[in-house]
Protein backbone atom coordinates (compact mmCIF):
# COMPACT_ATOMS: atom_id res chain seq x y z
CA UNK A 1 0.00 0.00 0.00
CA UNK A 2 1.63 3.48 -1.00
CA UNK A 3 1.80 4.63 2.48
CA UNK A 4 2.54 9.03 2.39
CA UNK A 5 0.93 10.68 5.46
CA UNK A 6 -0.14 13.89 3.15
CA UNK A 7 -2.01 11.17 1.17
CA UNK A 8 -3.83 9.54 4.06
CA UNK A 9 -7.33 10.47 5.01
CA UNK A 10 -7.82 10.69 8.76
CA UNK A 11 -10.45 11.75 9.21
CA UNK A 12 -12.77 8.69 9.80
CA UNK A 13 -16.33 9.75 9.13
CA UNK A 14 -15.04 10.39 5.61
CA UNK A 15 -13.18 7.02 5.60
CA UNK A 16 -16.36 5.06 6.01
CA UNK A 17 -18.43 6.82 4.51
CA UNK A 18 -16.22 5.95 1.33
CA UNK A 19 -16.33 2.59 2.56
CA UNK A 20 -20.20 2.16 2.64
CA UNK A 21 -20.34 3.96 -0.92
CA UNK A 22 -18.05 1.34 -2.27
CA UNK A 23 -18.92 -1.63 -0.69
CA UNK A 24 -18.97 -3.60 -3.81
CA UNK A 25 -14.98 -5.36 -2.68
CA UNK A 26 -12.37 -7.29 -4.11
CA UNK A 27 -11.48 -9.56 -1.27
CA UNK A 28 -8.18 -10.97 -1.75
CA UNK A 29 -7.08 -14.21 0.34
CA UNK A 30 -3.98 -17.32 0.38
CA UNK A 31 -3.87 -20.69 -0.70
CA UNK A 32 -0.85 -22.67 -0.66
CA UNK A 33 0.77 -20.05 -1.52
CA UNK A 34 -1.42 -18.24 -4.29
CA UNK A 35 -3.51 -15.48 -4.13
CA UNK A 36 -7.22 -15.37 -4.66
CA UNK A 37 -9.93 -13.07 -5.29
CA UNK A 38 -13.29 -12.51 -5.57
CA UNK A 39 -15.94 -9.23 -6.00
CA UNK A 40 -18.47 -9.25 -3.80
CA UNK A 41 -21.09 -6.96 -1.78
CA UNK A 42 -20.64 -7.23 1.71
CA UNK A 43 -22.33 -5.36 5.06
CA UNK A 44 -20.48 -2.43 6.89
CA UNK A 45 -20.92 -2.57 10.59
CA UNK A 46 -19.43 -0.49 13.69
CA UNK A 47 -17.21 2.15 13.28
CA UNK A 48 -13.41 2.72 12.78
CA UNK A 49 -12.17 1.04 15.98
CA UNK A 50 -14.63 -2.11 15.89
CA UNK A 51 -15.21 -2.44 12.51
CA UNK A 52 -16.46 -5.93 10.63
CA UNK A 53 -17.47 -6.40 7.31
CA UNK A 54 -19.72 -9.01 6.37
CA UNK A 55 -20.65 -11.01 3.51
CA UNK A 56 -20.87 -14.46 2.18
CA UNK A 57 -19.07 -16.59 -0.96
CA UNK A 58 -19.41 -19.84 -2.30
CA UNK A 59 -18.61 -22.73 -1.03
CA UNK A 60 -17.19 -24.55 -3.63
CA UNK A 61 -14.17 -22.23 -4.71
CA UNK A 62 -10.90 -21.61 -4.05
CA UNK A 63 -11.58 -18.39 -2.67
CA UNK A 64 -13.52 -20.21 0.48
CA UNK A 65 -11.28 -22.68 0.51
CA UNK A 66 -8.41 -20.26 1.18
CA UNK A 67 -10.29 -18.60 4.07
CA UNK A 68 -11.38 -21.33 5.78
CA UNK A 69 -7.31 -22.90 5.98
CA UNK A 70 -6.08 -19.46 6.10
CA UNK A 71 -7.85 -16.41 8.10
CA UNK A 72 -5.91 -13.35 7.13
CA UNK A 73 -7.81 -11.48 4.70
CA UNK A 74 -7.57 -8.29 2.31
CA UNK A 75 -10.23 -6.47 1.71
CA UNK A 76 -9.52 -3.53 -1.21
CA UNK A 77 -12.60 -0.96 -1.39
CA UNK A 78 -12.04 0.90 -4.94
CA UNK A 79 -13.24 4.47 -5.77
CA UNK A 80 -12.91 7.02 -8.76
CA UNK A 81 -9.55 7.38 -10.24
CA UNK A 82 -7.84 9.36 -13.02
CA UNK A 83 -4.62 10.44 -14.72
CA UNK A 84 -2.85 13.89 -13.98
CA UNK A 85 -0.66 14.91 -16.53
CA UNK A 86 2.69 16.70 -15.25
CA UNK A 87 1.92 19.52 -17.75
CA UNK A 88 -0.77 20.88 -15.86
CA UNK A 89 1.62 21.85 -13.03
CA UNK A 90 2.88 25.12 -12.69
CA UNK A 91 6.60 24.04 -11.92
CA UNK A 92 7.92 21.80 -14.34
CA UNK A 93 10.62 18.94 -14.26
CA UNK A 94 7.87 16.56 -12.19
CA UNK A 95 6.50 13.11 -12.87
CA UNK A 96 2.95 12.71 -14.52
CA UNK A 97 0.50 10.86 -12.22
CA UNK A 98 -2.61 9.40 -11.12
CA UNK A 99 -5.23 10.22 -8.68
CA UNK A 100 -7.60 7.65 -7.01
CA UNK A 101 -9.55 7.37 -3.65
CA UNK A 102 -8.61 3.86 -1.96
CA UNK A 103 -9.26 1.83 1.33
CA UNK A 104 -7.65 -1.27 2.08
CA UNK A 105 -9.22 -2.94 5.28
CA UNK A 106 -6.72 -6.08 6.70
CA UNK A 107 -8.46 -8.24 9.31
CA UNK A 108 -9.38 -12.02 9.70
CA UNK A 109 -12.38 -14.28 8.59
CA UNK A 110 -14.74 -16.48 10.38
CA UNK A 111 -16.97 -18.54 8.64
CA UNK A 112 -20.32 -18.55 9.84
CA UNK A 113 -22.98 -21.80 10.19
CA UNK A 114 -25.57 -22.23 8.34
CA UNK A 115 -28.09 -20.66 10.62
CA UNK A 116 -25.31 -17.14 10.72
CA UNK A 117 -25.35 -17.61 7.11
CA UNK A 118 -29.17 -17.20 6.84
CA UNK A 119 -28.99 -14.39 8.27
CA UNK A 120 -26.59 -12.29 6.35
CA UNK A 121 -28.30 -13.11 3.36
CA UNK A 122 -31.44 -12.04 4.72
CA UNK A 123 -30.01 -8.88 5.62
CA UNK A 124 -28.51 -8.20 2.36
CA UNK A 125 -31.34 -8.92 0.67
CA UNK A 126 -32.89 -6.56 2.46
CA UNK A 127 -30.67 -3.97 2.59
CA UNK A 128 -31.28 -4.05 -1.73
CA UNK A 129 -34.95 -4.79 -2.23
CA UNK A 130 -36.47 -2.25 0.62
CA UNK A 131 -36.40 0.15 -1.52
CA UNK A 132 -37.77 -1.62 -5.14
CA UNK A 133 -40.97 -1.30 -6.32
CA UNK A 134 -42.09 -4.82 -5.77
CA UNK A 135 -39.10 -6.56 -3.37
CA UNK A 136 -38.67 -9.61 -2.90
CA UNK A 137 -37.61 -10.70 0.08
CA UNK A 138 -35.54 -14.05 1.61
CA UNK A 139 -39.23 -14.44 3.43
CA UNK A 140 -41.01 -15.52 -0.10
CA UNK A 141 -38.68 -18.25 -1.67
CA UNK A 142 -39.67 -21.76 -0.57
CA UNK A 143 -37.67 -23.86 1.83
CA UNK A 144 -36.50 -26.25 -0.35
CA UNK A 145 -34.97 -23.27 -2.62
CA UNK A 146 -33.83 -21.54 0.36
CA UNK A 147 -32.08 -24.74 1.97
CA UNK A 148 -30.08 -25.76 -1.32
CA UNK A 149 -28.60 -22.22 -1.59
CA UNK A 150 -27.64 -21.81 1.58
CA UNK A 151 -25.90 -24.92 1.35
CA UNK A 152 -23.80 -23.69 -1.76
CA UNK A 153 -22.69 -20.51 -0.05
CA UNK A 154 -20.60 -19.60 3.13
CA UNK A 155 -21.35 -16.56 5.34
CA UNK A 156 -18.75 -14.73 6.56
CA UNK A 157 -17.73 -12.07 9.23
CA UNK A 158 -14.15 -10.24 9.03
CA UNK A 159 -12.73 -8.22 12.02
CA UNK A 160 -10.98 -5.50 10.53
CA UNK A 161 -7.43 -5.12 12.50
CA UNK A 162 -6.14 -2.64 10.27
CA UNK A 163 -7.03 0.63 7.98
CA UNK A 164 -5.18 2.06 5.12
CA UNK A 165 -7.35 5.04 3.88
CA UNK A 166 -5.29 6.48 0.36
CA UNK A 167 -6.98 9.74 -1.18
CA UNK A 168 -4.35 10.50 -3.80
CA UNK A 169 -5.00 13.91 -4.83
CA UNK A 170 -2.59 16.31 -6.12
CA UNK A 171 -2.00 17.33 -2.06
CA UNK A 172 1.09 17.48 -2.78
CA UNK A 173 1.42 20.46 -5.41
CA UNK A 174 0.87 23.96 -4.99
CA UNK A 175 -2.45 26.05 -5.49
CA UNK A 176 -1.79 27.15 -8.77
CA UNK A 177 -1.13 23.68 -9.80
CA UNK A 178 -4.02 22.31 -7.97
CA UNK A 179 -6.67 24.49 -9.46
CA UNK A 180 -5.16 23.76 -13.20
CA UNK A 181 -5.60 20.05 -12.07
CA UNK A 182 -8.75 20.67 -11.41
CA UNK A 183 -10.18 22.57 -14.43
CA UNK A 184 -8.66 19.88 -16.78
CA UNK A 185 -10.23 16.93 -15.02
CA UNK A 186 -13.62 18.39 -15.50
CA UNK A 187 -13.53 18.35 -19.06
CA UNK A 188 -12.59 15.52 -19.65
CA UNK A 189 -14.60 12.72 -20.94
CA UNK A 190 -15.09 9.90 -18.58
CA UNK A 191 -16.81 10.28 -14.98
CA UNK A 192 -13.17 9.41 -13.02
CA UNK A 193 -11.77 12.40 -13.88
CA UNK A 194 -14.82 14.50 -13.06
CA UNK A 195 -15.14 12.42 -9.91
CA UNK A 196 -11.80 12.83 -8.54
CA UNK A 197 -11.84 16.64 -10.04
CA UNK A 198 -15.06 17.40 -7.58
CA UNK A 199 -13.45 15.44 -4.71
CA UNK A 200 -10.54 17.65 -5.16
CA UNK A 201 -12.70 21.32 -5.19
CA UNK A 202 -13.91 20.15 -1.82
CA UNK A 203 -10.65 19.90 -0.22
CA UNK A 204 -9.09 22.79 -1.87
CA UNK A 205 -9.94 25.31 1.33
CA UNK A 206 -8.69 23.26 3.91
CA UNK A 207 -5.69 22.52 1.71
CA UNK A 208 -4.41 25.63 0.66
CA UNK A 209 -7.18 28.65 2.13
CA UNK A 210 -6.28 28.21 5.46
CA UNK A 211 -7.07 31.51 7.45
Amino acid sequence: MYQIPYFTETNQDVVLDFMRAHSFITLMGSLNGHCVATQIPIIIQGDVNNLKLIGHVMRETDHCRALMSNPNALALFTGAHCYVSSGWYVERGHASTWNYISVHARGTIKILNDEETLRVITEQTRMFEENQPTPQFVSALSQGYLQAGISAIAGFEMKVEALFPIFKLSQNRDDQSYKNIVSMLENQADSGSRDIATEMQKRRKQLFLKK
